[in-house]
């Protein structure tokens, strides 16, 4: 990962979209080489795929899981390993994760807070989460964090902030980008990335046109 980066998620309100395969070639020919998707929504066949498809075409690969109960989670966590993704996102089970992930080479960013619902929601004080970053980046093989800022109550720019500002590893910011002008918040805050799919899926992030190339460029421009 590079100082700033967007992740491209082919996923909407927390699912793997169906046409999911079809996005990863438009995404490549974009020049997007952070692709991600979630643990739900498509089987593992069709995740396998899609893992191949990013990997042969040069791209960094991303699972992102948004499970909630442990089964699920811990279900999930072996798929990304069976996968052989380059960076697990996401979840909350830490200490059922980090034996299954063990000398995979994964990069593992969990969410710090309290996570509740589908899509995901980050609940708790500004404090409290700060706290809950500050605990899981001293835990050994976790690489950094996957931080829910826009999907809280919370004012999303100290809350990136304050996070960036206590923990010493690499912050992504997950969920309901929409604006260049977040981006630039996100980037400002000293975040290592960025992801976002269902405003450029929706066609709604400020580009040129609706079409999901014309969104990648402009994502990737609000980036730059």
């Amino acid at each position: 990962m590079n100082r700033f980066d967007f992740i491209f998620m082919l996923t909407r309100n927390d699912r793997t979209v169906a046409d999911a395969a079809a996005h990863v070639g438009t995404a490549l020919a974009s020049g997007i080489r952070h692709i991600g998707f979630k643990d739900v929504g498509l089987p593992f066949d069709a995740l396998h795929d899609l893992a191949t498809r990013i990997r042969h075409g040069g791209a960094t690969t991303y699972l992102e899981v948004v499970s909630l109960d442990r089964d699920s989670e811990v279900r999930s966590v072996e798929a990304a390993v069976g996968l052989g993704v380059d960076y697990l996102l996401g979840g909350t089970h830490v200490d059922d994760v980090l034996p299954l992930i063990a000398g995979s080479g994964i990069r593992y960013y969990p969410f710090p807070g309290r996570v509740v619902g589908h899509p995901s929601r980050l609940e708790g004080t500004e404090a409290e989460i700060v706290a809950s970053a500050v605990a899981l980046v001293a835990r050994e093989g976790v690489a950094g964090l996957d931080l829910l800022a826009y999907r809280s109550s919370l004012d999303a720019p100290s809350l990136i902030a304050a996070v960036c500002e206590a923990v010493p590893k690499p912050v992504i910011v997950a969920g309901s980008v929409t604006s260049p002008e977040q981006v630039r918040v996100i980037r400002r805050a000293g975040a290592a990335a960025f992801t976002i799919g269902t405003s450029a899926l929706d066609g709604r992030f400020p580009a040129a046109g609706p079409a999901l190339a014309m969104q990648l460029q402009a994502i990737d421009s609000a980036a730059a």
